[in-house]
């Protein structure tokens, strides 16, 4: 009996599994775009970027006088909303696997986590891009309208040089929010640090500017806003290049790292 089980099981040819195929970047890409949308907050979050651009648009038409309505203008105008939205997009693009409990469900799928953190750090970088590109498309519409309302000529005093650096400064700021949310990975408490970088951290290094001869001369080594809130201005010398990338990487780099090698080892509840 055993001999002729033996022979079956001979005859039976051996079953192989198929190894499925590595779900593809690009279908990593499209989720995690759907998923900045697909909430109410990250829904109008989104909306109220070309809402707030409207707005601030229309504030510049209204009421600033007709000598002054310039495409500079609409843009300083726009990038006022813009320095807070975008980074909070950034955090919530991060930290609301945590906060709504879905990272499991997340890594569960796409086991490398790796994979899933890069998509969501290249769709920030995207959405703030094409989010700046919206927002000064209509400060465009708005320079236009409004210089027509003036009775002005049209003034397009933005270079491209410094609508790069436009960018750039609000770049920045969202991948600030998208390190607190990497390094915290709790949305409450990565949007009050990002807060707190961005508004109290100024007031104090402008104290201490104002009451030390040191920080006035040598603050811009260690502060990163003084630093990227000069690509606002006209053009940046080499040392403010250097004062920048400097504190990129003490401010954003290396608490980045920090944050990725916890996430990378965090277990997932």
């Amino acid at each position: 009996m055993t001999t002729a089980i033996l022979a079956a099981d001979a005859r039976t040819p051996a079953r192989t599994r198929t190894t499925p195929n590595p779900i593809p970047f690009t279908r990593i890409l499209g989720v995690e775009l759907r998923k900045m949308f697909d909430t109410r907050s990250g829904f109008w979050l989104m909306a109220s970027i070309g809402i707030l651009a409207v707005i601030a648009t229309g504030a510049v038409i209204l009421f600033a006088p007709s000598d002054e309505v310039d495409y500079s203008a609409f843009a300083s105008a726009i990038g006022i909303p813009m320095t807070i939205i975008l980074p909070m997009i950034a955090v919530l693009s991060v930290s609301s696997e945590w906060s709504q409990r879905s990272a499991l469900t997340t890594f569960t799928l796409v086991p490398s986590r790796a994979r899933v953190i890069g998509a969501k750090a290249l769709l920030t970088v995207a959405v703030g891009v094409v989010s700046m590109l919206v927002a000064l498309g209509v400060g465009a519409v708005g320079n236009v309208i409004g210089s027509a309302l003036a009775g002005v000529d049209q003034s397009w005093n933005v270079s491209p040089t410094e609508f790069a650096q436009i960018v750039l400064a609000d770049g920045i700021g969202m991948l600030m929010g998208f390190m607190l949310g990497v390094l915290l990975r709790n949305s409450p408490a990565a949007i009050v640090g990002y807060f707190v970088y961005a508004l109290v951290l100024p007031g104090i290094s402008g104290a201490l500017a104002s009451a030390n001869d040191w920080w006035d001369q040598h603050g811009a080594w260690f502060d990163l806003n003084w630093a990227s809130n000069r690509l606002y201005d006209n053009s940046l010398t080499g040392e403010m290049w250097a004062q920048l990338g400097v504190t990129t990487l003490l401010w954003l780099v290396l608490p980045l790292a920090i944050g990725l090698r916890f996430l990378m080892r965090a277990e997932v509840k």
